[in-house]
């Protein structure tokens, strides 16, 4: 507490190694039932990503999910999307974007991801973080958080450096009762593949858990990593294998031009749902099926959980190929689609049947 000309601010405390230790047997009980219920029924989502948002502060050159004019979705929409999604047995919800911490309701967003029985997720630049909306986070229910660092110094292709975002990691250190996890990419124009190693280092230093992405091209496709890019993600992956239990076998494949053989559960399994409330395959895959969330049903589900979406062998989208790892091995896909790039996004129309 801090007392200036007779006025009281209250500081945000910092977090309790007790209370950052329920936190995490409780969420470790949620993620053992989500895992158990989507090993025995495969007619539901395991993971849907959300976007409340699609105004971001920054302006990656790379990225082409946001713009700068959005507004956000009215509360009354998204907790009308989360209720749909509940019904539907979700597992996790992630909120993403654009930038989420933009959204004037962000922490009502939160409580109603809770509200319906689901593990909550956000992705977020890290840019708009105190230690007073780290706590709001907390107070809010909130279960994981990732920040991707794309550099160690900002540069014109990305600002979201290591430099500007250090000082936000050590306040989510200091007071975040959720899981962190810090995400390096390599490829895309990234000029310095090194610096992919020192954000690595950085977050387990800080008691994060660290991911290396390969950054995709506009369709969610692989560009091969070069030569040098491919020895520090091979020295990523070691970080990851000692400090987060991650699925991204795939990656190791794709990181040397190799396709991997896998069935991708887009549209079933996984949702993305944009900010017109519209299910598409991924963030990549927007335009097919664009059916309304409020339509969507258990029969959209079987659907495409049996169609083989032919962009899937070079695909660098983790989160949709870890959630499809729980059927690799059920569910022969007997119907593919093709992906035809349109304007910035991909439409995906059927090309026949195997």
């Amino acid at each position: 507490m801090v007392c200036l000309n007779k006025t009281v601010i209250l500081m945000p405390h910092k977090t309790s190694g007790a209370e950052r230790f329920r936190r995490k047997i409780d969420r470790r009980f949620r993620e053992a039932k989500l895992l158990m219920n989507g090993a025995l029924d495969t007619d539901h989502p395991i993971m849907a990503h959300i976007i409340p948002i699609r105004r971001c502060n920054l302006a990656c050159t790379y990225c082409n999910e946001f713009d700068n004019f959005s507004k956000p979705v009215p509360l009354g929409t998204m907790l009308y999307r989360l209720e749909l999604l509940g019904r539907l047995r979700t597992g996790v919800i992630t909120i993403s974007g654009g930038e989420p911490l933009l959204h004037p309701d962000l922490d009502d967003i939160i409580r109603g991801i809770r509200g319906n029985a689901a593990l909550a997720g956000l992705i977020t630049n890290g840019y708009l973080l105190t230690a007073e909306r780290v706590k709001r986070l907390n107070d809010a229910g909130l279960d994981y958080l990732q920040i991707s660092i794309d550099n160690v110094m900002p540069d014109d292709v990305s600002k979201k450096s290591l430099k500007v975002l250090d000082k936000k990691l050590q306040i989510l250190s200091e007071y975040a009762h959720f899981h962190v996890n810090i995400n390096s990419v390599l490829g895309g124009g990234i000029r310095n593949p090194e610096d992919a190693l020192v954000v690595g280092r950085r977050a387990i230093e800080l008691g994060f858990t660290t991911t290396v992405g390969i950054i995709h091209d506009g369709d969610g496709q692989l560009r091969p990593l070069a030569a040098r890019e491919r020895e520090v993600f091979l020295e990523m992956k070691q970080f990851e294998k000692k400090h987060f239990s991650r699925m991204n076998y795939f990656q190791e494949s794709i990181a040397n031009g190799q396709p991997s053989d896998w069935r991708c559960r887009a549209g079933s399994r996984y949702l993305y749902i944009c900010e017109d409330g519209l299910v598409h395959y991924c963030s990549q895959q927007r335009g097919f099926p664009a059916k309304p969330l409020e339509e969507y049903s258990v029969d959209d589900i079987r659907r495409e959980y049996v169609t083989q979406k032919s962009c899937a062998p070079y695909c660098t989208v983790s989160c949709v190929h870890q959630i499809s790892y729980f059927d690799f091995f059920r569910g022969k896909q007997m119907q593919t689609v093709e992906p035809q790039p349109e304007e910035q996004l991909v439409s995906i129309k059927a090309a026949g049947r195997f």
